[in-house]
């Protein structure tokens, strides 16, 4: 029975698919119509470990069997360079990124940090800035320029892709935290107004007589909050890192805060005075070492000036390298003290929690509560708090 050309390239997509186990079943490639080059970028992606040229820091383990076969161009076998170009010949931006992401966690990392012209081409992702933090040491001075506007490209979508959902919930709470006696229009808290009021509602003349209106305090006037950021540097928590740095750098602008920002490992290194620059702030994370929670907090600690109006945002693990009945005394002095504490076991929106659920849960029964969370869910607990 005759195939139409509709049922072959059908049958050439559901090839590329399932790989080159799918030619033993009969289903091969149709020439011409450019699914051979494709699937050699496929085949180089996802070749079985070992397999193929290349071969970097980030692993194999691909779906398809089988060696490649030859290559682009007059049957030379791909190699990174190459290979980012036939992806930029080939496909259109949405799928080059998810393509070189993959790229990114599976092979060819130490070229793309070598070579300024791998690392120009490459679309601009979370898995890049990992990568580029994560091996940092690799990047020569040209690729160190360019990793740069990498790190910058991806850290300011991220932060006004967030900022429109943060900023919101924390700055209306801002606002409503605190009245004034001082009846300035303009600053006319209608629903407390209303809800103070409610006994005085005449139902026969199915009015609300106000005796007293509620007005919203100057935000000049008032004590500002202090939230404090402690991130751990561990490399498990690099995801996290790269989002803590973000919202530090959303809170730092926010009107009526004030924002700190501690890294820490066994030591605590603070990055307050750059709080408002995220780049810099990652590009100075070590990662690995040791752990050191109470440390860092006994730091935050030390900082306090008003408990009250203070939040600590503690990103990390929760792998605790000293004792850990130093941990809790520290968590609880701080809670009884007023201070608010928040720790976060993971932050992002693909991050993977992989945290010491005992140690934490001895932390939330002493004053913490205990969450894993996307950024905006975060700014919601945070507000809750600042409202009262």
């Amino acid at each position: 029975m005759g195939s139409d050309a509709n049922d072959v390239g059908t049958l050439s997509r559901w090839r590329l698919v399932l790989g080159k186990t799918a030619e033993e079943h009969g289903v091969g490639l149709q020439g011409g119509m450019g699914h051979e080059q494709v699937d050699e970028v496929c085949e180089f992606l996802f070749a079985a470990e070992g397999e193929g040229e290349g071969k970097g820091t980030g692993g194999g383990g691909g779906r398809r069997g089988g060696g490649r076969q030859g290559g682009l161009g007059g049957g030379h076998p791909l190699t990174v360079p190459t290979w980012i170009d036939a992806v930029h010949d080939l496909f259109p931006r949405a799928a080059r990124e998810v393509l070189e992401r993959e790229l990114i966690q599976r092979r060819g990392i130490d070229q793309l940090l070598e070579q300024p012209r791998l690392l120009e081409k490459v679309e601009p992702n979370v898995e890049l800035v990992k990568t580029i933090l994560t091996h940092k040491d690799l990047l020569n001075p040209k690729t160190r320029i360019l990793a740069r506007k990498v790190i910058d490209k991806v850290v300011s979508e991220l932060k006004n892709q967030i900022k429109v959902q943060v900023e919101p919930a924390i700055v209306g709470a801002i606002r409503r935290d605190r009245h004034s006696p001082r009846p300035v229009f303009r600053n006319l808290d209608l629903r407390t107004t209303i809800r103070r009021n409610l006994h005085n509602y005449d139902h026969d003349r199915q009015q609300l007589v106000v005796d007293r209106m509620f007005f919203y305090a100057a935000e000049r006037n008032k004590r500002p909050w202090h939230i404090m950021v402690v991130v751990d540097q561990s490399g498990s928590m690099l995801d996290s890192a790269i989002f803590s740095a973000i919202m530090a750098s959303i809170f730092h602008e926010l009107p009526a805060v004030k924002t700190s920002l501690y890294l820490f490992d066994t030591e605590i290194v603070d990055l307050s005075d750059q709080v408002g620059q995220p780049v810099d702030v990652l590009l100075q994370v070590q990662l690995g070492g040791g752990t050191h929670i109470a440390k860092a907090l006994r730091y935050a600690q030390q900082q306090l000036r008003e408990p009250a109006r203070t939040i600590v945002v503690l990103i990390t693990d929760f792998y605790e390298g000293g004792p850990e009945q130093d941990l809790v005394k520290v968590t609880r002095d701080m809670a009884q003290a007023g201070v608010r504490m928040i720790g976060l076991g993971a932050l992002g929106y693909d991050a993977r929690p992989a945290y010491n659920k005992n140690t934490a849960s001895k932390l939330r029964k002493v004053g913490m509560d205990v969450l894993v969370c996307t950024p905006e869910s975060l700014a919601e607990c945070m507000g809750r708090i600042i409202r009262g």
